[in-house]
């Protein structure tokens, strides 16, 4: 899989291409953070969903800003990482038959989101030390602990949803 369509030649031009990746990411999350609200069936995880699309729409905000900064627009690279996340997350929640196990599923969904968000703020805030962009460092930071905090959160909120599952006691016999 190829994930860069451009000839990338130097540090700056990776840096411009992950932040325009990172804005399609924030923008696809937060269209798909409402579906995720809406399926939650535990109080606490539709609570947290909220708030975590309320600070996404800020993210989308930080990075429109900065790539402005940078290249004077806004345009995006299509994030073939979220795209595929996104898509494995609905295709697990629709085959989730009980609504404890689509809690659960949502929750591992959006864990993956997160980790992989954490990855890229974490790259891109250390390539912004490197180009001596102070200020994006300032804002890719807070970014990534904001991933860091909701991805926390949803393993707090994990521990009591994967304790109401029932388990499958059935097994297969060869």
């Amino acid at each position: 899989m190829k994930f860069y369509s451009e000839n990338i030649d130097d540090l700056r031009t990776l840096y411009v291409a992950d932040l325009k990746k990172a804005l399609d990411m924030e923008q696809k999350i937060a269209k798909a953070l409402p579906t995720m609200i809406e399926k939650s069936t535990d109080a606490e995880l539709a609570m947290a969903f909220r708030n975590h699309l309320e600070e996404t729409k800020g993210h989308v905000s930080k990075v429109q800003r900065l790539l402005r900064n940078s290249t004077g627009d806004d345009d995006t690279m299509k994030c073939k990482a979220i795209s595929a996340l996104i898509t494995e997350a609905e295709d697990n929640i629709k085959d989730a038959g009980d609504v404890g196990i689509r809690d659960i599923v949502l929750i591992a969904s959006a864990q993956q989101v997160e980790h992989h968000e954490i990855a890229v703020y974490g790259t891109l805030r250390t390539w912004a030390e490197l180009l001596g962009e102070t200020e994006a460092v300032a804002v890719l930071e807070s970014i990534l602990e904001e991933e860091k905090k909701a991805d926390k959160l949803l393993s707090s909120i994990s521990d009591s949803v994967n304790a109401t599952a029932e388990p499958n006691t059935s097994r297969a016999v060869a």
